[in-house]
């Protein structure tokens, strides 16, 4: 290769395009071809290593003792960290006839010190790494979202008058201060707030005497955020509740101003508060109709506005709620609201499904429930065809509240439960799991609450349950492998040369912490929560537990990303990706991702004793 072709290939490969002009001729110049043969020893363990390698041609493995641990390919490196410690921990191998770059230790490690930008990229942690790169495959300038505080906004001042003031004197305070909401505080300090929206509904519209007290068209039980939260966190408030603005508060809990959602539309383009509003004020099944439709244009803006995927799922997970909820309250007979729980399970449950899938949702009958039970399979079936209508698809393996198994009043789901803890076959199995994760998005929420202890008093202390339980992880390979590091599905021609990252990883990751947590009978059912409240019982430490969550927010974007590709084009949306779409450094963090479940998976291998199992 020429010395131009030379500093063309070293600054595709992430992250040497930050080499300046002097550093990269320097690389240039410094750098050998050299050969090996198949099986060929490249570095051994326990040594000294002399030489950064950059793959031109075939694989290398990476072990310690027999063990595998990684593989390289084409247009990646090996291994800096060696080089930076001075000790190379582990053995590099050829799997096939080999040609390298090999750059002397010498020239990598001066130069790492003369570059933040390689030295800040090599001495991160994996858990860093992934991080950054959500945050570098973003778009920049709206990145700035995520870290935009709520006082970064357009706040309105707050005006506090006394509550017995006329709605005359109230209307020209608003009009003299030139602000569109006015707070009122009484005798016990408790505070209500008057808006512009409600003289024009509640004085004009009704014809209200002016010289009444403005207090009768106030409302209380205010919202409030700090103004150092995150914006966005106030987004999702907003969002939570339906409201269009928030009682911004300082460190010392005093009153500063009003947040309202127009301050909001300069950080966000999309229509999040818009679509809550319509939903929340839906009158009919077809007004709901029409604002589900909403949801795929809002996925697609924040993804492509640099928002995190963790906040993208939290806040459709919030507007699916939303959705069921009134969906619910719209269609359900009246006693079977006020005696009855709908939860939602799986991926849905856990707040982690963005695009659609199918449905996974049962619905949860108090004992004292009188009404006759054709009458709510009626409405059940309903309720399954019109989510069908609004774009829900039927779930494959009918886990929906249409079918009968998963709708039931709590004394029969009871039966249900203790069914699958004491014959452990792997349907009863599933179906523990699809139920721990089980959310409830309308009615009584104790119902879910009491049949999830149920769960834990007769089957999370049984160690021979738990075992079974975890065992499902076994079924399942972490997709490294021998072909560009990967294994990868040649048999299937509708995916060949891809992976499914979600039976690899992002499955073993979300079942792996389940295992954990019904063991340790925690109620949270998202997998990011389940992780931090084991880390704090001492089951991880802090580190392994930033990688986990990383990884798992790493994997649903990849996830994410390939189907939205697959939905521009009219594709059917799956599990399914290819490694050969992604970027080296996307490749490299998924090797990366990929060894940390595979570390998981052992450590519950290991705790389970899944091999006596």
């Amino acid at each position: 290769m020429s010395i131009l072709e030379q500093k063309t290939f070293i600054t595709k490969i992430h992250p040497f395009e930050h080499l300046d002009k002097v550093q990269l001729e320097e690389f240039a110049q410094n750098i050998d071809i050299v050969y090996f043969k198949k099986d060929e020893v490249i570095q051994k363990q326990s040594t000294n290593p002399t030489n950064l390698y950059f793959i031109l041609k075939g694989v290398v493995q990476e072990k310690n003792n027999e063990e595998v641990l990684s593989l390289f390919s084409v247009n990646e490196i090996f291994d800096p960290v060696s080089l930076i410690e001075n000790y190379s921990k582990n053995s590099f191998y050829t799997i096939e006839e080999t040609i390298c770059y090999s750059l002397p230790k010498e020239i990598f490690i001066k130069t790492l010190h003369k570059n933040s930008e390689l030295e800040s990229y090599f001495f991160q942690t994996i858990s860093q790494k992934l991080n950054n790169n959500i945050d570098n495959e973003k778009n920049k300038e709206m990145a700035n979202i995520m870290i935009a505080k709520v006082k970064d906004a357009k706040i309105h001042k707050a005006i506090i008058t006394d509550y017995k003031k006329s709605i005359f004197e109230a209307a020209s305070i608003i009009k003299r201060e030139k602000v569109p909401t006015l707070l009122l505080k009484d005798e016990t300090g408790e505070i209500y707030i008057v808006t512009d929206s409600d003289f024009r509904q509640k004085v004009i519209l009704k014809r209200m005497s002016f010289d009444e007290k403005v207090i009768k068209i106030a409302s209380k039980g205010l919202i409030y955020v700090n103004e150092n939260d995150f914006l966005f966190n106030a987004q999702l408030v907003m969002a939570k509740y339906g409201i269009k603005r928030v009682v911004v508060k300082n460190d010392d809990e005093e009153i500063i101003g009003i947040l309202d959602q127009i301050s909001l539309s300069s950080f966000f383009a999309t229509n999040i508060f818009s679509v809550s509003n319509e939903i929340v004020q839906a009158e009919t099944v077809e007004e709901l109709k029409i604002a589900s439709h909403s949801f795929i244009k809002i996925i697609k803006s924040l993804n492509a506005k640099g928002v995190k995927i963790e906040f993208i799922s939290k806040l459709i997970n919030q507007l699916n709620k939303k959705l069921l909820d009134k969906l619910y309250k719209l269609l359900a007979p009246e006693e079977l609201f006020e005696n009855s729980c709908l939860v939602v399970m799986g991926s849905e449950g856990r707040g982690e499904q963005i695009l659609r899938t199918d449905q996974d949702n049962a619905l949860i009958i108090s004992d004292v429930c009188k009404l006759d039970i054709e009458i709510i399979y009626t409405f059940t079936n309903l309720f399954t065809e019109t989510l069908v209508d609004f774009g829900f698809p039927r779930c494959e393996g009918n886990i929906m509240v249409s079918n009968p198994y998963w709708c039931k009043k709590t004394s029969e789901f009871k039966d249900l439960i203790y069914s699958w803890v004491n014959e452990a076959n792997p349907d009863n199995l599933m179906n523990t799991a699809i139920f721990y994760d089980a959310d409830c998005v309308s009615g009584n929420e104790d119902l879910i609450i009491d049949l999830k202890e149920y769960l834990f008093k007769v089957g999370a202390s049984s160690q021979t349950f738990n075992a079974s339980f975890a065992k499902v992880i076994t079924n399942f390979d972490v997709p490294l492998g021998f072909f560009d590091g990967f294994v990868l599905d040649s048999k299937d021609t509708k995916h060949e040369n891809e992976l499914n990252i979600k039976k690899g990883g992002i499955f073993l990751i979300v079942h792996s912490i389940r295992s954990l947590c019904l063991e340790h009978k925690i109620f949270k059912t998202d997998t990011a929560k389940r992780i931090e409240l084991l880390t704090k019982k001492g089951v991880f430490e802090e580190e392994t537990a930033q990688e986990l969550i990383m990884s798992f927010n790493f994997l649903s974007s990849l996830r994410l990303k390939s189907n939205l590709g697959k939905l521009d084009k009219n594709e059917e949306m799956d599990n399914y990706i290819n490694p050969n779409d992604l970027n080296t450094m996307e490749k490299d963090l998924l090797k990366d991702s990929f060894k940390i479940v595979n570390k998981l998976k052992k450590k519950l291998e290991y705790h389970f004793k899944l091999n006596y199992v």
